[in-house]
């Protein structure tokens, strides 16, 4: 898939303004023979200076691990993003088209008592109740290890 590949699909998703204020996220973590590993919930914190999104992602594992992910994410064009947190590997790139936003960035990855660098492939597409679909997949040397599930909803202020 392509950005391009959504450029007429609505709503526009506007990822500023999507994230901007409180959104809520539950997702899972299945391994690349579908067998599902862990599920979670992200409350995430969004500002946006016209500049910059902050986002502040306060992950909840069903394990009962918890997680902070601070991110910058700067608007470099009219559909296009870079962004940072404190595991990524160089920088994160992202464009939006239409509906939907591809992103994709090397990462720091936890696993037990090690830490793999991956890369995630994400795409999130909005749809007309307000639900904020994402799948990324995740490569390990170039091979896919696993795929996360997400939905997000705003929050009302």
């Amino acid at each position: 898939m392509k950005p391009a590949d959504f450029k007429n699909t609505t709503p526009k998703l506007v990822l500023e303004e999507y994230f901007s204020g409180k959104t809520k996220a539950t997702g899972l973590f299945e391994d690349r023979f579908g067998t599902v590993r862990n599920q979670f919930t992200i409350d995430t914190t969004g500002t946006w200076d016209g500049n910059m999104l902050t986002l502040d992602e306060h992950f909840l594992y069903q394990n009962g691990k918890t997680e902070f992910r601070h991110w910058e994410i700067i608007k470099t064009g009219e559909n296009t993003y870079s962004g940072a947190t404190e595991q990524i590997i160089g920088i994160a790139l992202g464009q939006t088209s239409g509906n939907s936003f591809y992103w994709t960035y090397n990462y720091k990855l936890d696993v037990g008592d090690k830490i793999w660098e991956v890369r995630f492939d994400d795409w999130m597409f909005l749809h007309d109740n307000g639900t904020l679909s994402n799948k990324a997949t995740v490569y390990r040397w170039g091979f896919k290890i696993g795929t996360v599930f997400l939905s997000f909803q705003k929050v009302p202020a």
